[in-house]
């Protein structure tokens, strides 16, 4: 929960400021995008490496290295603002990304040692964690440009040396305090737990390949739908997420508002998912999903309607927005920690988020596009389309997939 917290820090810092640098050092807004959509990319990627590393060495090794290289990307972002290198700054967003590698595959740590009934109330904690990380991340611009104006970097590249510190951090915490490590625990206790002479065999193999993976989600009914399940959450949020700050300084809101908006936003994502984990717990995560999937659509309606700029509306559809996020994701991730082996858990993880990281690049990529060739609201549209899509599907798969897996 503590590195989570300072993560959280470092991501929101950026995530806050990216778009409009990439425009103003591109000099394009359709190209503004690409920062988010990178850093959505790079976690993506590097969601294979890391979850080798944990399938064969446990969750710390795989935690830290994840940061680590997530700092380098918020130094090479630092230095590519302010010489003013579009290509460098992608590089360096792309990097950045690991270090949601790291926040993602946190919250199924908490799941590691989790008896199933309280799966979903473990899962949410670590995830609730990030509150308070990223809320006073994006609110942290202002002081952001003060550190820049000391060591000389260009003024919105100071939330990147935040980001920076957070990261380390948050790896030295993690390097000291997470032991022992939960997933090797977990596997000795799954091992210790079997007959007398099925303990006398080596452990379960360690299945780090994402491949692998990939292979048990399709042939898994409920790893598929929870995959789905975190996947359309996490697309619809990341497109209309990532245009926001454009849309609303094509109205003339400055970057402090800009940033209390996604504040607001990130509250929204995390600052209820207790509760989404205590109603996963009690009523089922499929109940879950489709509630997530009604708080998105009402997300996506409201911000589709607002004007440019900053607006009550917006502010309202962003918290939405994160609410609908936070019910996908906790009931989604239940799902896929719950329903495969422990030995296949890191594999199935690591796929589960490979294919959302993906998914979402595609779609901040898309989101710029859209913005720039027709309009916000138009993007909003079709963010409502996939959400309904996926209210279809698990209305359709609700009897496939067991209610408290």
């Amino acid at each position: 929960m503590g590195s989570q917290t300072l993560g959280g820090v470092g991501v929101a810092s950026g995530i806050a400021v990216a778009a409009i640098v990439a425009a103003d050092v591109s000099g394009r807004d359709a190209l503004s995008g690409l920062a988010n959509t990178t850093q959505v990319l790079g976690g993506a990627l590097f969601t294979v490496p890391v979850a080798a590393i944990m399938a064969t060495r446990g969750r710390r090794p795989g935690l830290v290295t994840a940061y680590l290289i997530g700092a380098l990307g918020a130094l090479l972002a630092v230095t590519a603002a302010t010489i003013g290198s579009f290509w460098l700054l992608l590089l360096g967003t792309t990097l950045f990304g690991a270090s949601s590698t790291a926040n993602s595959q946190a919250r199924y740590a908490a799941t590691d040692l989790a008896p199933p009934e309280r799966r979903g109330r473990q899962l949410s904690w670590v995830v609730w964690a990030t509150t308070v990380g990223s809320v006073l991340g994006p609110n942290l611009i202002g002081p952001g440009k003060w550190v820049a104006e000391r060591i000389g970097v260009a003024p919105l590249a100071g939330a990147w040396v935040l980001s920076l510190a957070g990261f380390l951090i948050a790896a030295v915490l993690l390097q000291l305090l997470l032991r022992p490590d939960p997933l090797q625990l977990s596997r000795e206790l799954a091992h210790r737990a079997l007959p007398a002479e099925e303990q006398a065999l080596p452990v379960a193999a360690r299945r780090g390949s994402v491949a692998e993976g990939l292979r048990v989600i399709a042939h898994n009914p409920a790893a598929l739908w929870g995959t789905l399940a975190v996947t359309t959450g996490h697309v619809v949020m990341v497109a209309v997420m990532v245009m926001t700050p454009l849309h609303m300084r094509h109205g003339g809101a400055v970057v402090e508002i800009i940033g209390l908006v996604i504040s607001l936003h990130i509250l929204g994502m995390y600052g209820l998912s207790p509760v989404a984990g205590q109603l996963t717990d009690r009523l089922g995560s499929p109940a879950v999903v489709l509630a997530g999937v009604v708080l998105l659509l009402l997300a996506c309606l409201l911000a589709g309607l607002s004007t440019d700029g900053f607006s009550g509306g917006l502010t309202a559809g962003m918290i939405l927005l994160g609410l609908g996020w936070s019910c996908t994701m906790v009931a989604g991730s239940g799902t896929v920690a719950g329903s495969v082996p422990v030995a296949e858990r890191a594999a199935v993880q690591g796929a589960a988020d490979l294919v959302m990281g993906l998914s979402a690049a595609a779609g901040g990529a898309l989101a710029g596009v859209v913005m720039d060739l027709w309009s916000y609201s138009t993007l909003c549209a079709l963010a409502a389309v996939a959400a309904l899509a996926l209210g279809a599907f698990t209305v359709a798969r609700r009897r496939v997939v067991s209610l408290k897996v």
